[in-house]
């Protein structure tokens, strides 16, 4: 039973994280397509299987957060700080990608980027490898935050 709930944890992270991307398929060959790029821009491909794993991998680690007991003193507050950064990240693609406001965006991730720090050290004090599960999403919203920045100002 214990492994269901990183299981749900998984599944939910993955289908909201497909809802959210929904609205970047008309801009990756329009509006995208036309914006200056630095030289480290990755190719569009490697986006979906990077954020596929890294959904997985949140998901997993809220799901170990939630079994380590709702009543267990921090998870409440680790789990609240989880679902604002996610928030956050479900915010970020609409905005870039939807609206086209990069600045916003950039705003949004850089919160995000704080929010995961934020929630990998209560995940990381609660159970270890819950926050070690993070540290590729905050590695990879890292190079992500750079790539926002660098957008906006070759395009504004």
């Amino acid at each position: 039973m214990k492994i269901l709930v990183p299981v749900i944890g998984a599944v939910v992270c993955l289908g909201l994280g497909f809802l959210s991307g929904l609205s970047t398929f008309e801009s990756i060959e329009g509006w995208y397509a036309t914006l200056e790029k630095p030289s480290f821009n990755p190719p569009n491909w490697i986006f979906g299987p990077a954020w596929t794993l890294l959904y997985l991998l949140m998901g997993v680690a809220a799901g170990l957060i939630w079994n380590c007991g709702i009543d267990k003193p921090g998870v409440k507050t680790a789990l609240v700080i989880f679902a604002a950064q996610f928030v956050l990240n479900m915010l970020w693609t609409p905005v870039f990608f939807g609206k086209h406001q990069i600045f916003a965006a950039l705003v949004i991730i850089i919160l995000l980027w704080i929010g995961i720090l934020v929630c990998l050290i209560q995940f990381f004090q609660i159970r270890r490898i819950a926050g070690i599960l993070l540290i590729p999403y905050l590695l990879w919203v890292s190079f992500a935050t750079v790539l926002n920045a660098a957008i906006w100002q070759l395009n504004h």
